[in-house]
């Protein structure tokens, strides 16, 4: 499998506190990669080194074979890189289509497609059906006028999966994507997530505490302790390793 996106050596520290020491790993076209580990293993900052809302201390972040280790965090979004949050980032007083319409209108005018006037207050027809095909296929149709606020907490995390897939991502990384969710809802995500990595032809980078989603889900996994690696494979080899067990799944394989 071809690497996407390579991390190599990331050293991270606040101050004096290392929180992560060394963290090497690759991620393959259309994988489906998860992050795990206990509290304070330094999976969140190790996500936002690699989207850039960090600077790490030492070693590189690689995307389809350029250094990217520098590069700011929008820059890595127009380049391919689509991000959704423990906490849905929407704007609450817009639809939800609308909502999606300026995501794909910023897309459009971060890669210069857009022929549009910057003070156009209408959609164009072509931005619109995109929305539109866009939230139908994320089961969002009817909630298309509603104001984004009023959703419930499955419909606005899959509004904001709809605005991330309107950057047309290579990567998708998601955040704790089922945080808050019933038993049903989760199972549901999880499913959309699969339907998105098929449909839309892209990897997906994954943090989360429920582990049936992670292990029903993702094709390998990473186990991080202590801002460093202890275990990657598949869910068999993850599953089976002793360390991980003592460390992390031995807690019900529940709580990260």
């Amino acid at each position: 499998m071809a690497a996407l996106l390579d991390v190599v050596d990331i050293h991270k520290s606040y101050g004096t506190l290392e929180v992560l020491k060394g963290v090497s790993f690759s991620v393959g076209e259309k994988e489906i990669f998860a992050i795990i580990g206990p509290n304070g293993a330094g999976k969140t900052t190790l996500f936002k080194v690699m989207t850039g809302e960090v600077s790490n201390s030492s070693g590189r972040v690689v995307f389809e074979g350029r250094d990217i280790t520098r590069q700011a965090a929008f820059r890595r979004a127009h380049g391919g890189f689509g991000r959704t949050f423990q906490v849905a980032r929407i704007f609450p007083e817009f639809t939800a289509l609308d909502n999606v319409i300026v995501a794909i209108e910023a897309r459009q005018r971060s890669d210069g497609s857009s022929t549009a006037r910057w003070y156009q207050w209408r959609p164009t027809s072509e931005v619109l059906d995109e929305a539109e095909v866009l939230m139908a296929s994320l089961g969002l149709t009817q909630a298309a006028s509603q104001e984004a606020r009023f959703l419930s907490h499955g419909d606005k995390k899959r509004l904001e999966f709809a605005m991330a897939l309107a950057g047309r991502p290579k990567v998708l990384m998601l955040d704790e994507p089922t945080a808050g969710m019933s038993p049903t809802d989760r199972m549901a995500t999880a499913e959309l997530i699969r339907k998105i990595r098929l449909e839309q032809n892209l990897a997906v980078v994954m943090t989360e505490h429920d582990m049936e989603v992670i292990f029903g889900l993702s094709d390998r996994l990473m186990v991080l302790n202590y801002g460093e690696i202890i275990a990657v494979g598949t869910p068999t080899e993850v599953r089976a390793n002793k360390l991980v067990r003592d460390v992390y799944l031995g807690q019900e394989m529940i709580h990260a």
